[in-house]
């Protein structure tokens, strides 16, 4: 049955992904919002509140009742683990996409982006995810803990300041597929309305939470059977699942040539993960991480540096730079299971 509802959970977040990612543009393109801020913003923020939400019930539960040191390893885990499966998993994935769909795409296994969108996005996940990673090797006070969680929210604020005066070209200066639940068909001119496209949003969110979820419900499940350490799950399996609604939007973006909502996807769930749940790690836990973690990051941060190499030099994800994330991904694998 655990395996039966780990297929039935993954449907669930597929369905949801394209539910959300038809409606987030349409959201974009009412709003007059650039494709790179819809996909950084909208779509990143919206599809990171699962991974969101399991560190912060894991702090609340662990301050409310026994067994909170285990909790907070589960929250930690949880808080930098996904940032290091966007920056290999994720990345390798946008990659493999593009190659496989090069027929079907207009610009082939290139990828075409809002350069300085993703640029602002991985220097900013660069500097942030590595100043986590500095003062999680030192274990400052809690006082200097709580200071430098609040540096975190002020810069995400920035940062989504930052992201909408320059987000690209407007969402409707590109072709727009119509609206899944939108029942007047594909011929109509006018845009749909409202109230259908902001239920549709919320339904497809409400899919890839509630999927990403029972994922993780029946993972656990599945590898308590299994026998595998808590460590392998908070930082692996726990983030896998929850990351899966970035990876499912962003292989529908990549397939349908909309590779700016795409990796804007990513990379802003990136910024929002080494920014805003780190605050509540910093203002809630003490930021004294373990090996597994600090090595989580430190790969993370190298995925990134992939990334910003690959686009930057190549503009595209070629099969180098999806070697070397999947190296990064084995490599902490390797890691977990040899110590």
């Amino acid at each position: 049955m655990e395996y039966l509802l780990l297929l039935v959970s993954f449907a669930v977040i597929l369905s949801g992904a394209l539910l959300f990612t038809n409606a987030v543009e349409w959201l974009g393109q009412k709003l007059n919002l650039g494709e790179g801020a819809v996909g950084s913003l909208l779509a990143a923020v919206g599809t990171a509140m699962p991974e969101t939400l399991i560190p912060v019930v894991a702090i609340i539960g662990g301050a409310a009742s026994a067994g909170g040191e285990d909790k907070a390893e589960v929250a930690v885990g949880a808080i930098v683990g996904a940032p290091f499966l966007l920056a290999t998993v994720a990345m390798a994935l946008v990659g493999v996409s593009a190659l496989a769909y090069t027929k079907r795409r207009k610009q082939g296994h290139r990828l075409d982006v809002h350069v300085e969108t993703l640029d602002r996005d991985l220097t900013f996940f660069m500097i942030f995810f590595g100043l986590a990673l500095v003062l999680g090797l030192i274990g400052p006070p809690m006082g200097v803990q709580i200071a430098f969680g609040m540096v975190f929210l002020l810069a995400y604020a920035w940062y989504v300041r930052e992201t909408i005066k320059n987000g690209g070209d407007s969402a409707e200066a590109h072709e727009m597929d119509p609206l899944l639940m939108d029942r007047r068909g594909e011929r109509h001119e006018s845009p749909p309305p409202n109230f259908i496209m902001i239920t549709q949003l919320l339904l497809g969110l409400g899919a890839m939470v509630g999927g990403a979820h029972l994922f993780v419900h029946e993972l656990l499940n599945v590898a308590e059977h299994l026998g595998v350490s808590a460590i392998v799950l908070s930082l692996i399996l726990a983030p896998l699942a929850t990351e899966l609604p970035e990876k499912a939007n962003s292989f529908f973006w990549v397939r349908d040539g909309k590779d700016a909502l795409a990796l804007g996807n990513i990379t802003g769930a990136m910024v929002f993960q080494s920014t805003i749940p780190v605050f509540f790690g910093m203002v809630f836990l003490d930021w004294d991480l373990d090996r597994y973690a600090l090595v989580s990051m430190f790969l993370g941060l190298a995925g990134g540096a992939v990334a910003y190499w690959a686009l930057r030099k190549r503009g595209e994800f070629g099969k180098v730079a999806i070697a070397l994330w999947a190296l990064l991904y084995l490599t902490f694998l390797g890691f977990v299971i040899l110590s």
